[in-house]
């Protein structure tokens, strides 16, 4: 009986999804204002961060803080949404949007700063894994990766448009676009409390299957000593140079070029857009003709070098040009390597990805935390550091990495 429920349950909701794309519209909706709050902060946080007399060991710990919160807490909220439901910790999640944007616009203190955004690490972070759940109960397996695409694409729509939207609306004032951006959460809210129908059937669940899952250092740690160790080397490489690159850019661009926030917002919107661009016309031909290794090597290369041209730049327009260099090389080394590291896992690619996405998020958590305190000794370092270690992730592809047969290496399934 309780088995004819559940089915009859997922047939209804797969049917709703189908007949009604205003839940996808929603949702999509949800994860651009989600975003489009993130990508904002990025080009007048510098501003904000000068103006309360922090420098940047603070702005590199207060980039790095959101990137932390999240890696702990996004896998426990969507367990918890399968406790309670997608829509509840939906509203959750835009409740703390909001609230983190609204303690943005009325900070006058750095500590106000950094509560926000460990607000918006501990409770933004529940939007995209419940949303994307619900895709997942109310799609069937042939219309799911279509349904994730989507909200796929808003969320990298947010992230593309907001560093632009919010150095624009900076333009009179810092605090205006958080304001905006919490007005927009606050609409957000209202269609998923009044239209959004909820996805998933609790009643059902059974409860030993429901525990906790938290992040696991000692995994992480024993998956370096697996088959696929040195691309998670890489995969922490890649972030961990972005991260210097993307976090400490606006500080430096505000110190050493005198731009304001809108010219460094729009400087981050075309990094978004070119990579965009790339991702989505270039990665797979270039994946098919060449092959991931040596896009990986090369891209490592010209990532490092795009870093030291950067250093060269003296005016907005070579600015423009010279991060294009690195955006350009940047977004085909870091799907080339999960792409490297999911074919390779054989068995156990759930478990491979999974140990993929913990190590880039630890190069964004200690990316920004390295710029921000070298940053503070020359604005240079970021990013002559950051050539350096990409070079050695150069020389790594180089010596250590070697195109092996699949079933040579599917012990990656054992791992954890």
């Amino acid at each position: 009986m309780v088995m004819l429920e559940q089915s009859c349950f997922l047939m209804a909701g797969r049917e709703m999804a189908t007949n009604s794309p205003k839940n996808l519209y929603i949702l999509s909706f949800t994860l651009v204002v989600v975003t489009l709050g993130f990508g904002m902060v990025m080009p007048i946080f510098p501003f904000m961060i000068t103006g309360m007399g922090g420098s940047g060991d603070e702005y590199g710990w207060l980039i790095a803080l959101a990137a932390f919160t999240q890696l702990i807490f996004s896998p426990l909220w969507g367990n918890i949404s399968d406790r309670i439901g997608r829509k509840p910790v939906l509203l959750i999640g835009m409740v703390g949007t909001g609230l983190t944007l609204v303690i943005f616009g009325i900070a006058t203190r750095l500590w106000m700063l950094f509560v926000g955004r460990a607000l918006s690490g501990l409770l933004a972070s529940a939007v995209m894994p419940a949303a994307m759940a619900y895709i997942g109960d109310c799609t069937s397996e042939e219309e799911r990766g279509g349904g994730i695409g989507k909200l796929g694409g808003a969320a990298a729509l947010g992230i593309i448009l907001g560093p632009g939207v919010g150095g624009l609306l900076a333009g009179d004032s810092l605090t205006l676009p958080f304001f905006i951006a919490a007005g927009l959460t606050l609409l957000s809210c209202i269609f998923i409390f009044a239209m959004l129908p909820e996805s998933h059937n609790t009643a059902l669940i059974n409860p030993e299957s429901m525990k906790m899952k938290v992040i696991d250092l000692g995994e992480l740690w024993r998956a370096l000593y697996s088959p696929i160790g040195i691309l998670l080397i890489m995969a922490f490489i890649v972030s961990f140079g972005a991260t210097n690159f993307q976090a400490i850019f606006g500080l430096y661009a505000m110190q050493k070029f005198d731009f304001n926030a809108q010219q460094v917002g729009v400087i981050l919107m075309v990094v978004g857009l070119v990579s965009a661009v790339i991702q989505g016309t270039l990665t797979g031909p270039l994946a098919k003709r060449f092959g991931e290794m040596s896009i990986i090597k090369v891209s490592f290369f010209t990532n490092a070098l795009g870093f030291l041209v950067l250093l060269l730049a003296n005016s907005y327009t070579t600015v423009l040009l010279t991060t294009g260099v690195y955006i350009l090389s940047h977004t085909l080394l870091r799907p080339a390597v999960q792409s490297l590291t999911s074919r390779k896992a054989a068995m156990g690619q759930g478990v491979a990805m999974g140990m993929n996405n913990a190590f880039i998020s630890l190069g964004q958590i200690a990316g920004p935390i390295w710029a921000g305190y070298v940053f503070d000794v020359n604005m240079n370092l970021p990013y002559l550091s950051g050539a350096v270690i990409l070079l050695a992730g150069f020389v790594v592809s180089l010596v250590k990495v070697r195109e092996t047969k699949t079933s040579d290496i599917s012990k990656i399934s054992e791992v954890g």
